[in-house]
């Protein structure tokens, strides 16, 4: 399988039969997304930068919050979550989603805004790919961000939801979460293209830079 990021908290993720997106974004956001041809679509949370259906092909399934899925082969299970430290008390709630494809599993946090606690991360478990904010403003900053990769430990881990060229979004850059990370260089990527793991994910988390792909 192989993801692309579309920008914001957008990615495509391809499989050999089927396809998935996450939280599509709006033109207002600066950046015009193709179409979106795909079997189903999570939408982290309600927010228009992260809901935009009007960029998704009339036959994919929506998946908009926690609970247990399956489409053409692609199993979803999302968790609740919020988008604040205070419980939701300021901004609501957020659905982590695990995306699990080609025997892959993605885990993508949405506008996730606090640390995870231990039963959650229990529940997370095993993870390929992570795709995590780290711009903060709404979400996770740069440190808190480089906290919560630590404690699910995926093979590889995305940044996402950073201050872009051409996007409006008032976010960080990503340079903070990368020192955090102790990556003193990174080369932005078109494409993670990943396989099944036979080590059951253990190892080194692998820091991947990718750039938005959005129109």
């Amino acid at each position: 399988m192989d993801i692309t990021w579309l920008g914001h908290g957008c990615f495509r993720i391809r499989g050999r039969n089927a396809s998935a997106a996450t939280d599509p974004f709006p033109p207002a956001l600066g950046v015009k997304l193709p179409r979106l041809d795909v079997d189903l679509v999570t939408i982290s949370h309600g927010h228009p930068n992260h809901s935009y259906l009007d960029a998704v092909g009339k036959e994919a399934h929506v998946v908009d919050g926690p609970g247990e899925y399956e489409v053409r082969g692609i199993t979803v299970t999302g968790l609740p979550s919020f988008h604040d430290t205070l419980g939701g008390v300021e901004r609501g709630r957020n659905t982590i989603y695990l995306i699990e494809v080609d025997d892959v599993r993605v885990c993508h946090l949405g506008d996730l805004g606090h640390r995870l606690d231990d039963s959650t991360i229990e529940t997370i478990g095993t993870v390929d790919v992570l795709l995590v904010p780290v711009g903060g403003a709404n979400s996770l900053g740069a440190g808190m961000a480089a906290e919560v990769v630590r404690a699910i430990e995926p093979r590889w881990v995305v940044p996402m939801h950073f201050r872009t060229p051409g996007f409006k979004a008032e976010l960080e850059g990503v340079e903070t979460f990368l020192k955090e990370m102790g990556v003193a260089e990174a080369v932005p990527q078109a494409k993670l293209v990943a396989q099944a793991s036979a080590s059951g994910g253990e190892g080194e988390t692998k820091v991947f830079l990718m750039e938005p792909k959005g129109q």
